[in-house]
């Protein structure tokens, strides 16, 4: 029987003491990870251009590019966006704690180095880490058009279906740092501050692309917001409409926009959701219209309006 060798965790070691180095290269190494070393930020920056480590330990003041700097080039990367950084410094007043993570740090330890409370940090933040990896990947499988912004609404991410309706928007901006254009900021301010309903939506055209939706699903972190993103769908389908036909409001609008055409991913898109779950709504649909397809649906459903 063959058995699977569990992946060593990559570490990255950004300090330019070789005690330090040293030290922690033999902690790490012990604690079964695969440990990389760089004397200043810039070399850091060449590591990270040919492996992606899980987590980034970072010394703060450095000749050249300090640890902060050198933070802040690191979290641009959208491959490190997720991977934990931890500061390691003699500095110990609280600006410059706040100052870490501001830049982007997770953790601050300073100096000298305790290695058994280090091992147990390093531990933490890569159980963090593989959380939020684990759940954006959920997300990007589920076929929702979903993204996440922090607070003055630069996107952070998104899935690939949002990816895919936002691609004119980002080609057409032409800026790594794209942020929601006006005058979503203002309502996401309005959200953040409770002022604007746990389930507030907004619109606005964005850049090269038609007026699309944003609604606010909630908070992922400090600083990070989850939102669904939709296409206008227009008017909203009459409740006369769904309750005459014994359908719920989803169902109604599902139909509403089968009768005009508009094919399953066409409807998912219009409305923020998965393919699938067009395909749950429209079994039931059938089921509740006693029909067996799609064509027989829509002639019910302009029936409907007619009437």
């Amino acid at each position: 029987m063959i058995i699977e060798q569990k992946k060593r965790d990559v570490a990255l070691v950004v300090d330019d003491s070789p005690e330090t180095l040293r030290l922690l290269t033999d902690a790490l190494d012990g604690a079964g990870m695969t440990v990389m070393v760089a004397l200043d930020g810039a070399a850091a920056m060449r590591i990270v251009d040919q492996i992606t480590p899980d987590i980034v330990l970072l010394d703060a003041v450095m000749p050249g590019i300090d640890g902060f700097e050198t933070c802040k080039r690191l979290k641009r990367d959208a491959g490190l966006v997720n991977v934990p950084i931890i500061f390691m410094t003699g500095l110990a007043e609280t600006e410059h704690i706040v100052r870490g993570l501001e830049a982007g740090g997770v953790d601050y330890v300073t100096k000298p180095i305790a290695i058994e409370e280090m091992l147990a940090r390093i531990r933490v933040h890569l159980a963090n880490a593989r959380l939020t990896q684990s759940a954006r990947a959920a997300l990007d499988v589920s076929g929702r058009y979903l993204l996440a912004v922090n607070s003055v609404g630069k996107i952070m991410w998104a899935t690939p279906q949002a990816q895919k309706l936002l691609a004119d928007t980002l080609s057409a901006d032409g800026d790594d740092d794209f942020a929601l254009p006006d005058p979503m900021p203002q309502w996401l301010e309005q959200v953040q501050k409770g002022k604007a309903g746990s389930k507030a939506s907004v619109m606005a055209a964005f850049p090269g692309n038609e007026l699309l939706k944003l609604q606010y699903m909630g908070k992922l972190g400090p600083n990070e917001f989850l939102l669904r993103l939709a296409k206008d769908s227009g008017a909203d389908t009459p409740a006369e409409f769904s309750s005459e036909l014994g359908l719920t409001t989803r169902e109604g609008e599902v139909l509403s926009w089968l009768s005009k055409g508009k094919t399953n991913r066409d409807i998912a898109q219009i409305l923020g959701l998965s393919p699938r779950t067009v395909d749950k709504h429209l079994e039931q649909i059938y089921s509740k219209l006693g029909v067996e397809n799609r064509t027989a649906a829509a002639t019910i459903a302009v029936k409907a309006k007619k009437s």
